[in-house]
C-alpha cells in the first residue's frame, strides 16, 4: 500500500511517497515559492533514479505544485511508481483540529466544514492545510481517499485541569480558549517505538516525550495517552525555543508596549520571531550556532542554551510528579537526537528520581537506542522520530477500516 504524505504550507509543500506496512520510503521532495517563481524537488530513493534538486518549475497555485509532484512520481523514466492508481490514498498534515477531532479521520465535506471552523485557531497554518487537500482532489479526483492527521488531537485526552487555563470560564465556553498542544504526531510515533523498545504494552507505561527543535515541546504520556504538555493555546507557550519566547508573564507584554508604543501585532511578532534562543544570545536560533558561539567565549549564547535545557528539565521533573512517576524519558526532534551535549545537561541531576546517563551511550546521533546506564531506573531512550511514517499509517488504518 503506498500513501502520499502532504504537509503544505502558505507557499510551500512538503511530500513523501511511502509504504506503511514496510516503513520503505519511495520518494519525497519540496515544492517552494508556489505563486512565486516555482522551485521544485524531487528526491527518490531507489538507486538509478535522478534527482531533482531546486529546479524551475511554474507553480502558480498548490494544484500546479501537486501536479508537479504526481508528474515525477509516475516520470516513465526517473519514476517510482507505475501511475497514479498505485497511489492508495493522501495522508494530510492539518495543525489544527480544536476540539472537534481527538484521531485521525477521513476527509468528507463535513470535515472540511469543520476544518474551516478551526481557522481562527490557526489562521497561519490550517488554510494552508486545507489548500493542499483542495489541490490533491482538483489534480487526483475524489475517488482517492484523503485522511486529515491533526498535530493537535494525540492531546485531546488531556484532562480539565492539565488543559485549562485560569481566565474568566465563559472564554473556554464561547471562544474555545484551552491548552491544545502540538507535535501531537511526534509524540504519539516516539510513544509508540518507546514501548516497544522497553518490551511492554503501551498501556502499562508512563513516558516522558521531549520533542526538541527549533521547535520545542514536552508531553506526559500515560498508558499511551497525553496527559499534559508544554504547548498552549498556540505553539508560543512551553519552553523558550529557537525564534520563540515560550511561557513568561502576560503583565511584561503591557510594559513593553506601552513603553515602546508598540501595537500587540508587532508584540506577537517579536515573541514568535526575534525571542527565544536567538533573542537571548543575539547570534542564531540554531543550536548548533550557539554552541561554536559559546566556545569562542559568547557567554550570552552560552545562557541561551542553559534556559533552554532548564526548562526541559523543569518539564521531566513536574510531569514526573504529575504521573506519580515515569519509565522512560525520550529525546526526539533535530536537537533531542542530535546534541549529545544538550541531552546530557538536560539529564544530569535527575538521579534523584531513578536517572542514570551513560556518557558513552549517549555518544551518539540519530540512532534509536538506550543511551541511560544500564542500571538506571528510569530509561532514558533517543528515538528519531517520523512523523510521515504517522501519517501513513494512520491514513492507511482508516482507509482499510
Amino acid at each position: 500500500m503506498n500513501i502520499l504524505v502532504i504537509n503544505a504550507g502558505s507557499s510551500s509543500l512538503k511530500y513523501q511517497l511511502l509504504n506503511p506496512e514496510t516503513g520503505d520510503l519511495l520518494a519525497k521532495g519540496l515544492c517552494e515559492r508556489i505563486g512565486i517563481d516555482g522551485k521544485f524537488t524531487y528526491k527518490p530513493q531507489i538507486a538509478g533514479k535522478q534527482v531533482l534538486d531546486a529546479v524551475d518549475v511554474a507553480m502558480p497555485t498548490h494544484s500546479e505544485a501537486i501536479q508537479t509532484v504526481m508528474n515525477a512520481l509516475v516520470d516513465a523514466e526517473n519514476g517510482v511508481v507505475a501511475s497514479m492508481a498505485e497511489i492508495d490514498a493522501v495522508g494530510h498534515r492539518v495543525v489544527h483540529g480544536g476540539e472537534a477531532f481527538n484521531k485521525s479521520v477521513l476527509i468528507t465535506d463535513e470535515v472540511m466544514k469543520a476544518l474551516e471552523d478551526c481557522i481562527p485557531l490557526a489562521p497561519l497554518h490550517n488554510p494552508a492545510n486545507i489548500t493542499g487537500i483542495n489541490a490533491c482532489t482538483a489534480v487526483m479526483g475524489k475517488d482517492v481517499p484523503q485522511v486529515a492527521v491533526f498535530d493537535t488531537a494525540f492531546h485531546q485526552t488531556m484532562p480539565a485541569k492539565a488543559y485549562m487555563y485560569a481566565l474568566p470560564y465563559e472564554y473556554y465556553e464561547n471562544d474555545k480558549v484551552r491548552r491544545y498542544g502540538f507535535h501531537g504526531t511526534s509524540h504519539k510515533y516516539v510513544a509508540g517505538r518507546a514501548a516497544a523498545m522497553l518490551g511492554k504494552n503501551i498501556e502499562d507505561v508512563k513516558l516522558i516525550s521531549c520533542h526538541l527543535g527549533n521547535g520545542s515541546s514536552v508531553t506526559a504520556i500515560d498508558g499511551g495517552k497525553s496527559v499534559d504538555t508544554s504547548m498552549g493555546f498556540t505553539p508560543l507557550a512551553g519552553l523558550p525555543m529557537g525564534t520563540r519566547a515560550g511561557d513568561l508573564d502576560a503583565g511584561i507584554l503591557e510594559f513593553l508596549m506601552n513603553k515602546y508604543g508598540m501595537d500587540i501585532k508587532e508584540m506577537v511578532s517579536i515573541l514568535n520571531k526575534k525571542s527565544g534562543v536567538q533573542g537571548v544570545s543575539g547570534v542564531s536560533s540554531d543550536f548548533r550556532d550557539l554552541e561554536n558561539a559559546f566556545k569562542d567565549g559568547n557567554d550570552r549564547a552560552g545562557l541561551a542554551v542553559d534556559m533552554f535545557n532548564y526548562g526541559v528539565k523543569k518539564l521531566i521533573g513536574s510531569y514526573a510528579a504529575a504521573m506519580g512517576g515515569v519509565d522512560a524519558i525520550i529525546f526526539t526532534a533535530g536537537v533531542g537526537e542530535n546534541s549529545a551535549s544538550q541531552r546530557l545537561a538536560i539529564a544530569s541531576d535527575l538521579e534523584f528520581m531513578g536517572v542514570k546517563m551513560d556518557a558513552e551511550a549517549n555518544a551518539v546521533r540519530g540512532k534509536e537506542t538506550v543511551i541511560s546506564a544500564a542500571d538506571s531506573k528510569v530509561k532514558v531512550l533517543l528515538i528519531p522520530t517520523n512523523e510521515e511514517l504517522m501519517i501513513a499509517m494512520d491514513t492507511a488504518a482508516i482507509v482499510k477500516g
